[in-house]
């Protein structure tokens, strides 16, 4: 397998935080047209308080610039030392399919219980990555 394989699952996270980002954009419209906060209050973020349903994405899309990051570098790492093993690959695929049931968790049911399995799984799998690139490369 070539390690380039990486770049896939690199690019489904980079959709995955698109795609938030659409949901929190037309949210926030949605908020405006229907005079649940006023526009100007997303030029400095004061003076009132954001809607829950659109400050539950931000936070969630703030989320996907914070451990995820870990995922870029320990794939690009991956892909720079050579590592392309079907493991390490299939290690970068469940971390993208937890990271997607934890955004469908938090901005639907929310169910706190099977949010943080979700958050902590993939955190497993990622340190699982890390260390079984630190292995392979000793």
């Amino acid at each position: 397998m070539s390690e380039k394989a990486l770049v896939y699952p690199m690019f489904a996270m980079v959709v995955l935080s698109f795609t938030v980002l659409i949901s929190l954009f037309r949210t926030r419209l949605k908020s405006v047209r229907e005079g649940a906060v006023n526009a100007g209050y997303f030029q400095t973020y004061t003076g009132a308080t954001e809607p829950e349903a659109s400050l539950k994405l931000a936070r969630h899309f703030v989320n996907l610039f914070e451990a995820p990051v870990l995922f870029y570098v320990v794939c690009l790492a991956a892909i720079v030392t050579g590592l392309s093993s079907g493991s390490f690959i299939a290690l970068a695929w469940t971390y993208v399919a937890l990271r997607v049931a934890h955004t469908f968790i938090h901005t639907r049911p929310n169910v706190l219980t099977w949010r943080i399995a979700a958050y902590f799984s993939s955190w497993f799998v990622l340190i699982a990555m890390w260390t079984y690139l630190l292995i392979f490369n000793l």
